[in-house]
């Protein structure tokens, strides 16, 4: 599991901020109702951001994920990834994900991403970029891939290199497809994903001439954007402000 029941994003609040929420349903082409979380900015659009959860799905932490940034005047939506198996609902601790997770495949996720990229497009015109954990990390690279006309993709600790969802050709071997630039964020000391794996991405993205940056955390483990992880706020703090880069040179 990519964070435990009680991680909160290590993202400073904004006090005053105005932010409006809700919970809402959203349909995919295939009439899969899945739910989302819509938290939006001051109206500015800067941007907007499609937050795409770890394995856990719509789960606290994304939706105050989202809640940063619309503080930061980003309109921002999470959503969930089990509308086909498990219904329309937030999951909490309780919810038994790994089986779900299994169900998954590839034109589901893209399913349910095309159908939130729709969404935040009726709520303004601002570019619109894709961040991921895990799981989610590399659902969002995989959206640059996806013909969804994003402005940029972001995975934290993503694994370029595995086929899954299942069906899904792995990452790497879609670079030529990828339409938009890359960033990754990815934890030195995570047995999951070696260096190796993450050179190989990096080799695949430079011949196929994608923009990219991918930082590695040395000694950083994988889930280490985590207000928990004490010992590792400063990874945490460099990635949040990489984030807020990315975003602000290619919007």
């Amino acid at each position: 599991m990519c964070f435990s029941a009680d991680s909160t994003p290590p993202v400073a609040r904004i006090s005053g901020a105005a932010v409006d929420t809700r919970l809402l349903t959203l349909t995919a082409a295939d009439d899969t109702r899945f739910a989302a979380y819509e938290a939006r900015g001051d109206g500015s659009g800067r941007a907007s951001v499609l937050v795409l959860p770890d394995v856990r799905g719509l789960f606290r932490f994304y939706q105050e994920l989202a809640e940063r940034f619309a503080e930061r005047g980003f309109d921002s939506l999470a959503i969930d990834y089990f509308g086909r198996t498990a219904g329309v609902g937030t999951r909490d601790e309780a919810f038994d994900y790994m089986p779900h997770v299994r169900l998954t495949t590839h034109s589901g996720v893209k399913a349910d991403a095309t159908a939130a990229v729709a969404h935040l497009r009726s709520l303004s015109d601002a570019p619109i970029f894709t961040i991921g954990f895990c799981f989610g990390g590399s659902n969002s690279w995989h959206q640059a891939a996806n013909g969804l006309g994003l402005a940029g993709a972001i995975g934290f600790y993503g694994h370029p290199d595995r086929e899954f969802p299942p069906g899904s050709i792995p990452l790497v071997q879609r670079a030529g497809d990828i339409t938009c630039p890359i960033l990754g964020l990815m934890a030195g000391d995570d047995q999951g994903i070696p260096a190796e794996v993450v050179e190989k991405f990096r080799t695949a993205l430079a011949a196929e001439g994608v923009d990219h940056e991918l930082i590695t955390y040395e000694g950083a483990p994988h889930s280490f954007f985590d207000r928990k992880y004490e010992q590792f706020s400063a990874a945490s703090a460099d990635a949040w402000e990489r984030v807020m880069r990315f975003v602000e040179a290619h919007k």
